[in-house]
């Protein structure tokens, strides 16, 4: 009886987020803005996107290629930016010691970068090149958005590194989370550090698209440990806020974080075994991202597990739940989808598709979480709830339409007549990748009207205290 009662009454760890100062307040608020306004930049260039396509009115369009040049600033803004915006969110939650000066530089160099990014098409970057992981016009104003970016994200690296105060005996729930997210720090320099040694690596002879696809290759790779182990950082802190059982003790966890962040250790190893420009350098990258990222299924699984029992959520933990089992779902079957690619066709987005938007439905309940212990009003939790839900729902359609009709060896980035759409199954499957699209869409726009009115919600109690 005694030994029954010592393990029900083990209280488990509480995960959470503490904001220890208004310092590491006004940080995080503002990489979460700009990681917001990525996200509604992006949804402006999708919209140009479909105006591009649409007859009588793309004539007007000031540039000839333009479908292709809102394409390059959609992705950079809603992979890319987005992403990388939510990782300074947890950097700098992760920092304990106050240098208001350097987080106002680090991210004033981010934000102005993509707000060069973003007028780039208007001030007349051109010549799209539609490569992997990191896409670009090829042109001075685009490239200084770019690396104004990349310096500000590097900034705030150096600045969270520089804390690693939370290695100390006494390891809670909070602790683990930081030391997590410190992890994905260290990941992204080795990033930073295989671009430089692409870039150092290739052919001084090469450019064009080539240039750029070698060039992203082996960083971009690297890059996407980054978004999955802050991904698992957020699946920790969503389901011990959620009412799930999650009972792994700090020390286990951040066991499993470390864990995830083992097979980035072979990066050197992979570069000087293989040129960059190789097949074997392909290859190796494409197997490490395929392979490697089986060191997350430990800890995925004990999520997972955390559902058994677990009480029905309550309050914010509808939405934060809901969150969580949409970003589950839509990261693992990207994950099944990585193991049946074959060839290029477009089985290849359908993966990416759902592990990226795995991570990034992650990123949206951790957005709901924050907002209103950084101040705001609580999202409408009705909405907040049903948001994920439609947003994954669509991108599960999309992307099974997406697998079903490349099994039939569609290529990827081709569309129209070069798709080759004979058969009637190959039309069903891209119109049922459209369907999903829409309704992705739908769950997309859904979500930044939540954020709106948790926003709009602290101004107008601001003015009626006034």
């Amino acid at each position: 009886m005694l030994a029954s009662y010592q393990i029900t009454a083990m209280p488990s760890a509480q995960y959470d987020f503490p904001i220890s100062s208004d310092t590491v307040r006004r940080t995080t608020t503002a990489w979460l803005m700009l990681g917001l306004a990525a996200l509604v930049g992006a949804g402006v260039f999708s919209l140009l996107l479909v105006l591009a396509r649409t007859p009588a009115i793309q004539e007007w369009l000031p540039f000839i290629d333009f479908f292709r040049i809102a394409l390059v600033v959609h992705v950079d803004l809603s992979v890319l930016i987005w992403l990388l915006s939510i990782a300074g969110v947890l950097w700098a939650l992760s920092t304990d010691r106050d240098r208001p000066g350097w987080d106002r530089f680090s991210f004033w160099l981010a934000a102005s970068g993509t707000a060069v990014v973003v007028a780039s098409p208007f001030l007349g970057a051109g010549d799209p090149l539609m490569n992997n992981y990191v896409p670009v016009l090829r042109d001075p104003i685009f490239y200084v958005g770019l690396g104004l970016f990349t310096a500000g994200v590097l900034s705030h690296l150096l600045r969270s590194a520089m804390t690693f105060s939370g290695l100390t005996a006494h390891l809670d729930g909070a602790t683990a989370l930081q030391v997590g997210a410190k992890l994905a720090a260290v990941i992204t320099f080795v990033a930073i550090g295989a671009f430089i040694a692409s870039m150092l690596g290739l052919p001084k002879n090469m450019e064009g698209q080539a240039y750029f696809e070698f060039l992203f290759w082996g960083g971009g790779h690297v890059l996407q440990f980054t978004h999955t182990l802050l991904m698992m950082v957020v699946w920790v802190l969503l389901a011990s806020n959620s009412g799930c059982r999650f009972t792994l003790t700090p020390r286990l966890t951040l066991t499993y974080f470390l864990l995830m962040a083992l097979p980035v250790i072979t990066v050197p190893f992979l570069y000087v075994a293989h040129d960059v420009v190789s097949p074997g350098h392909r290859l190796a990258f494409t197997e490490l991202m395929k392979y490697g990222g089986l060191s997350s299924l430990p800890l995925g699984l004990a999520i997972v597990a955390s559902f058994w029992k677990a009480g029905k959520p309550q309050g914010e933990g509808r939405y934060l739940r809901s969150a969580l089992v949409s970003s589950l779902v839509l990261f693992a079957v990207g994950g099944v989808l990585g193991f049946m690619i074959s060839g290029l066709d477009i089985v290849i987005p359908a993966h990416y598709h759902g592990s990226t938007v795995g991570v990034t439905i992650a990123f949206m309940g951790l957005t709901y979480y924050l907002l209103p212990r950084l101040g705001f009003a609580a999202p409408p939790a009705r909405m907040a709830f049903w948001q994920p839900i439609i947003y994954s729902s669509g991108q599960l359609l999309h992307i099974m339409g997406l697998a079903w009709t490349g099994g039939y060896g569609v290529q990827r980035k081709t569309a129209g007549l070069a798709q080759g759409l004979e058969r009637v199954s190959e039309v069903a499957g891209m119109g049922l990748m459209g369907l999903g699209g829409l309704i992705a869409v739908i769950g997309g726009l859904l979500f930044l009207v939540v954020v709106y009115k948790s926003i709009r919600g602290r101004a107008i109690a601001r003015r009626g205290s006034n």
